[in-house]
């Protein structure tokens, strides 16, 4: 059995999909008592032209976003952002919490972006592929520096994170909030410390998750817990609570996701359950298969979020009533977001037409 790395998500680091050699470790890799060493995190500067990415994914109540940093330190084993980092000839195992690439000219991009003739604003979803507030962000500020180009501008915009680090923005998060321009979605997918360390191995810890929903609410900005992804035999118990904290702490509306395992995510996962839960391994990939038609992983729209069967059923009629009890709203607060108060940038350097 492949042993688990302090401080780490992932147990392997298999190659990308696009790869053709693969890499094997030697006697040389570990340390004298046997053990891998540990992995230090690298931060690879890239200048960006666009940072608007776009989807038509129906799954989603946004249609474009922004991800300052590729790869994510958070280190979440079930990241479904995970492969993306074989586009980059990387293993979206280790590689992708210890390989990152940061986005240092993000703000300057996504002003000229706004400032295209023909611009139309809709909310921009800030994180939707890794968390705007892992680690690094707290001396890079590359996301701070976006923010504070969308609320110069009155532009419309959410963020999903799992890092209390997104209070320190509470200046600007409240301002826009007061003009209905922003809300916050805190992912929250178990309310045991010590799950959380082997789950989510860099994330902020449960209890601080809830203060920072609690700090945010204070502030009146909206804020939508996320109970996502739910694992049979994992977390899946924990749904009711987890409602029921972030309810308490000023969460006003609720998401919910069944575990999605798509492309080299599926041999990972199984990799970290037999080396962190080997007694229930074969029982959650069972359960995920009979909620996908006998397949780990089913990627068409609807089904690839909530699964189908019987269990599927069940855990979607589960959310519904705690949400209903709660009083929490279902579905996220992007669809409130006002994009009518955008102002259009004016770039200093702009020249005087002749007419």
């Amino acid at each position: 059995m492949t042993e688990a790395r302090k401080s780490r998500g992932a147990i392997t680091n298999p190659r990308g999909r696009f790869e053709a050699l693969a890499y094997a470790p030697d006697d040389e890799d570990t340390g004298a008592a046997g053990e891998a060493p540990p992995l230090r995190t690298t931060v690879t500067e890239e200048a960006c032209r666009t940072i608007i990415s776009r989807n038509r994914s129906p799954d989603i109540p946004f249609d474009r976003s922004i991800n300052p940093y590729r790869g994510c330190e958070h280190g979440c084993v079930y990241c479904y952002a995970r492969p993306t980092h074989a586009y980059l000839g990387l293993s979206p195992g280790l590689d992708f919490e210890t390989k990152l690439f940061a986005k240092p000219n993000a703000a300057e991009a996504l002003a000229r972006e706004l400032a295209k003739p023909g611009y139309e604003p809709r909310p921009i979803m800030l994180g939707a592929n890794t968390d705007p507030y892992q680690p690094i962000e707290r001396g890079r500020k590359i996301t701070r520096a976006v923010l504070e180009v969308l609320s110069a501008h009155r532009h419309p915009m959410t963020i999903t994170t799992k890092a209390a680090l997104v209070v320190r923005d509470l200046d600007l998060l409240a301002e826009m909030a007061a003009h209905g321009l922003a809300s916050v979605g805190m992912s929250l997918t178990t309310l045991d410390p010590s799950l959380a360390r082997i789950m989510e191995a860099r994330a902020s810890s449960p209890r601080r998750r809830l203060d920072a929903i609690a700090a945010l609410a204070e502030a009146g900005v909206p804020v939508t817990v996320m109970a996502a992804p739910m694992i049979p035999f994992v977390n899946d118990h924990e749904l009711e609570r987890i409602l029921e904290a972030a309810a308490a702490a000023g969460a006003k509306s609720a998401a919910y996701t069944l575990l999605r395992l798509p492309l080299e995510l599926k041999e990972g996962f199984a990799a970290w359950l037999e080396a962190h839960l080997p007694d229930r391994a074969g029982r959650v990939l069972g359960r995920l298969r009979d909620c996908r038609g006998g397949s780990l992983y089913v990627s068409d729209f609807g089904e690839r979020m909530r699964g189908r069967g019987d269990y599927a059923e069940i855990l979607g009629k589960r959310f519904a009533i705690a949400c209903r009890r709660l009083g929490l709203a279902t579905g996220r607060a992007l669809h409130e977001l006002d994009s009518g108060k955008f102002r259009v940038p004016r770039p200093e350097d702009r020249q005087l037409t002749l007419f």
